[in-house]
């Protein structure tokens, strides 16, 4: 563990593994945790060994929010927000990372866990997994933005308006019955189902999966014309790569594709 409580690991297939280990405070967050956090999630992303990249919690929580008792150490007349405007990696690293990313959430995602939540391309959820965006009830907006941008994205405008005026807990069924989660299991297959789903995406070209990450996300940003602007771009150079080569030659060769991500 390291001495902010943000674990990682890599495994022989390039599956990374982020952990949220602070169990004696349900994962809240301190500072130096979100630094560290933040910091793991790029160092991971521009790591060409890594494939796809789970995000998860320890001993049954994902992330209960910010420690407010480590937040109280500095007024909030006088506190500063973490970054700019536009520097995506402080605010949203889970979406500006390049790899896929998929949460593994078990138990408490609150506050800031909730916005992590939201921020992974994919969400496995187990049984008891609760996600409360409860920022109303401490006098402020979602922390990071994701829950007055992404979350209406995800689930509609009214149903994310009603989970932020409310503040209250949804449960793991609930998010999967909204469409917010992809995927309900029990706590103890939590990981193996991550692991599944990871596995599946290794049979595909890490070009690809970052070109189409990129489109989507900024898709939700830009009109039609625009998108379209940058898709043609995008194809254009896709014709043109190793990878496109490669996955032709495997299909009429009748054999796995060996990618190399150019």
């Amino acid at each position: 563990m390291t001495a902010h409580h943000i674990r990682s690991e890599i495994d022989a297939d390039g599956i990374a593994t982020i952990t949220i280990d602070r169990a004696e405070k349900r994962n809240a967050m301190t500072y130096a945790m979100l630094f560290a956090f933040t910091d793991t999630v790029a160092r991971l992303g521009a790591d060409d060994k890594v494939r796809v990249i789970i995000v998860t919690g320890a001993d049954g929580s994902f992330c209960a929010g910010t420690d407010l008792a480590d937040l109280a150490t500095i007024p909030g007349e006088v506190r500063g927000v973490r970054g700019e405007a536009h520097e995506d990696g402080k605010w949203w690293p889970l979406i500006a990372c390049p790899k896929p990313v998929i949460g593994a959430i078990d138990g408490h995602a609150v506050g800031m866990g909730a916005e992590f939540s939201s921020q992974c391309d994919v969400r496995i959820v187990t049984e008891r997994a609760r996600f409360a965006w409860n920022f109303a009830h401490r006098g402020l907006v979602p922390d990071t933005g994701a829950g007055s941008w992404v979350l209406p994205r995800l689930v509609g405008p009214s149903r994310a308006l009603r989970l932020l005026y409310s503040g209250d807990a949804i449960s793991g069924a609930e998010a999967l019955a909204m469409g917010y989660a992809n995927e309900l299991v029990t706590p103890e297959n939590l990981m193996e189902a991550a692991l599944t789903e990871a596995r599946r995406y290794l049979k595909s070209s890490p070009m690809s999966l970052r070109l189409m990450k990129n489109l989507v996300w900024h898709g939700l940003e830009r009109d039609m014309a625009e998108h379209m602007k940058a898709h043609v771009e995008t194809l254009a150079g896709c014709f043109k790569s190793a990878d496109h080569k490669e996955g032709v030659a495997a299909f009429l060769e009748r054999r796995p594709a060996q990618f190399t991500g150019r």
